[in-house]
């Protein structure tokens, strides 16, 4: 009987709470730990000064398919499916230097939990990824073939 009471008292005291180690998305938890602080300044993008505008698209959609989340991976690849194919090199040049951000940044300032930063705040090209992201079609979206 003594050795019960031990072992009940020893697992009812053992018990601990842990905290859990990889919060949910759009929990104030998670939203603290992946934001980028504001003092940190933005990548520079790498120099491509002979690039041609067919390799560039190539790029972009390989960048967009590619970035490290779902979430990510696929509001990106489908922007980059509806929308590359009519954009000019300027607007390309913006959608490259927007690629640089951290994943989670565009994925928020898309969805609009986050206020994007001031170089991004005016930005049409975050403006038509935003309306992307709505999704007021409803249409179920899944990654694009790379044909």
């Amino acid at each position: 009987m003594s050795l019960r009471r031990v072992l009940a008292r020893t697992l009812s005291s053992s018990a601990r709470s842990w905290k859990d180690p990889w919060p949910l998305p759009h929990t104030p938890q998670h939203i603290a730990s992946t934001t980028t602080p504001s003092d940190v300044a933005p990548p520079q993008p790498i120099p491509r000064p002979h690039e041609s505008i067919d390799t560039m698209r190539a790029r972009l959609v390989y960048q967009s398919r590619k970035r490290g989340t779902l979430e990510s991976d696929l509001l990106l690849s489908t922007f980059a499916r509806d929308h590359l194919h009519t954009m000019a090199i300027p607007e390309l040049s913006e959608y490259d230097k927007l690629l640089d951000e951290s994943d989670w940044d565009i994925y928020y300032w898309a969805t609009g939990n986050r206020t994007p930063p001031d170089r991004w705040a005016s930005s049409p090209l975050l403006q038509k990824l935003k309306l992307h992201a709505k999704n007021e079609g409803k249409v179920v979206r899944s990654m694009p073939p790379l044909s």
